[in-house]
């Protein structure tokens, strides 16, 4: 059903909307022609690397084990459907993504409910890039101490390590032979390793063990040198985005993840030829008989991966986002404004076309990339009995390129881990800043139609954004796995929001001729469902 385009829903500058007949293009119709058009998908996919894969998903591995892997997989596969259906109904409306949230029947007080919603989920994603910030702070402050703290303060296992480590050297002969086998072989591994770090540490390191083993906390130190690293980012990222200069360092970083996300594959590749790291093909095949692990030690891995679910592949700020990006790389202006003659039919569907290509074709790099994160994660961090966590983040994560890589996994770890989470943190500050303005131009703040005032604003929040996200990270919280984590359920539980969204906006606004009936309304029904069942399954899980 087409309908007429309604002013007052439009928040679009001058220069993205299509009513400027002067910017209507054919799309390509050659398939090297669409590639070379393509482009939002792949901002996404470098926006998304740093904390779904590099983090979540490496943590979720490490608890978890091989057990979550149909998880993961579904995870990057399923929210694709939603994604290209927003960005269809962009192309073919002229309207961006909040604008359309706004027309969802419910309650209003300004904006609509689900708009109440994202900016509580917002609020979380400033926690999450606080996050992100604080693991490129972590891995400057290993690279290059400024004055050697916090390198010194992550050579003493965490308390939880020591104890973990205590509890199992306690046991008696008979308690360990009611455990698997290859139960007793992670936890032996994870033990010695710690006791190992706990002599190389001499008298600190018995001081530590003799504190954890009286039952008391073992605290960890307050160090500088993340800290320092952590808000010369945010500052030079503020100016960076405030002066629109950041094609460069998008491009650089860009190809830093590709380039470690293909060392990640080689990695997990190689570890499959070790006898101690290799995961057997009986293991993968159990990873995908959709399975749920036990929780263990009070840890517990399906809230871990559920959180996951809502921030790996396209999370759902993704979500909100992508079509924002299509609108800058011309999308909507190319197709023109919705009219009914078959010329404009023609354009609309071949820039959807496009659209489809340059959504899968992401979806396909980030799927292998999440994948490759999980598996190491279970190869290594899992059999050695590790788990990401607060200040040692970015330490526990390098040893998963140990066994393969050698004295140069910390180089080559630190190096791709600063590339990817400061891709990450670039990006998607980028693309929260143009939701925020928008946002602003639903309730009025801002006039809507002025490009002059648009701009000025844009360069504001992205001057803002990134040094919010930093005084998340300084005052909120200490561990910047949690705020990412938490972040990951706020989008989990928003995920099943937008599903039903693009439900509605496709069948109720979305025009017929756009759409070709069949395969796809099955494919975008399933992962609604998904979303739907991963986002109550989260709230369950919560309060059970």
């Amino acid at each position: 059903m087409t309908l007429p385009h309604e002013i007052d829903d439009n928040t679009l500058p001058p220069s993205q909307d299509p009513e400027d007949r002067e910017g209507q293009v054919s799309a390509p119709s050659t398939l090297f022609g669409s590639l070379a058009a393509i482009g939002p998908g792949l901002i996404i996919a470098g926006s998304i690397v740093g904390s779904g894969e590099l983090i979540a998903t490496t943590k979720t591995g490490a608890q978890a084990g091989i057990s979550l892997l149909w998880l993961i997989i579904v995870g990057c596969l399923i929210k694709v459907f939603v994604q290209v259906e927003l960005g269809r109904y962009t192309i073919s409306h002229g309207e961006s993504t909040l604008a359309a949230l706004n027309r969802i029947p419910g309650p209003k007080l300004v904006v609509n409910w689900l708009i109440w919603y994202w900016v509580a989920m917002m609020i979380a994603s400033m926690g999450q890039l606080g996050g992100i910030v604080a693991g490129v702070g972590q891995s400057l402050a290993i690279s290059f101490p400024i004055t050697g703290d916090y390198a010194r303060a992550i050579q003493v296992p965490a308390e939880k390590e020591i104890a973990a480590t205590i509890k199992w050297r306690d046991l008696s002969s008979a308690e360990r032979e009611q455990l698997p086998p290859s139960v007793v072989a992670r936890r032996d591994r994870g033990a010695a390793i710690v006791e190992a770090q706990l002599e190389r540490l001499g008298a600190t390191g018995a001081e530590a063990l003799k504190t954890v083993r009286a039952g008391l906390p073992l605290k960890d130190p307050k160090t500088k040198d993340q800290r320092i690293y952590a808000i010369g980012c945010a500052i030079i990222t503020a100016f960076v985005l405030y002066f629109g200069r950041y094609n460069l360092i998008q491009t650089l970083t860009t190809a830093l993840v590709v380039a470690f996300t293909f060392i990640t594959v080689g990695n997990v590749i190689s570890l499959q030829m070790t006898d101690a790291y290799h995961i057997p093909l009986k293991d993968i095949w159990k990873g995908l008989s959709f399975g749920l692990p036990p929780s263990e030690g009070g840890v517990r891995p399906v809230e871990t991966a559920l959180a996951t679910f809502g921030i790996i592949g396209v999370g759902a700020t993704e979500l909100i986002a992508y079509p924002y990006w299509c609108l800058e790389k011309g999308y909507a202006r190319f197709a023109g404004r919705a009219q009914p003659t078959d010329d404009w039919v023609k354009r609309a569907r071949g820039w959807i076309r496009v659209m489809h290509l340059d959504a899968f074709t992401s979806m396909i790099v980030y799927t292998l990339a999440t994948v490759a994160f999980y598996l190491m994660g279970v190869a290594v961090l899992y059999n050695e009995g590790r788990d990401p966590a607060g200040m040692r983040m970015v330490s526990t994560l390098a040893t998963a390129y140990v066994p393969v890589f050698g004295d140069y996994a910390r180089w080559l770890f630190l190096i791709g881990a600063f590339a990817v989470l400061y891709s990450t943190y670039v990006v998607a500050s980028a693309g929260h800043a143009r939701t925020v303005v928008d946002a602003l131009k639903l309730c009025g703040v801002i006039d809507r139609f002025r490009e002059d005032v648009h701009r000025r604003a844009l360069n504001a929040i992205s001057f803002a954004f990134p040094l919010i996200c930093l005084v998340m990270y300084l005052t909120v919280g200490e561990d910047p796995v949690q705020l990412v984590l938490w972040s990951g359920v706020m989008q989990a539980l928003m995920l099943p929001m937008l599903a039903a969204a693009a439900l509605y906006l496709r069948y109720t606004r979305t025009d017929r001729r756009l759409v070709d009936i069949g395969w796809w309304d099955v494919g975008l029904i399933v992962s609604s469902l998904g979303m739907l069942l991963a986002g109550g399954w989260l709230i369950y899980s919560k309060l059970a």
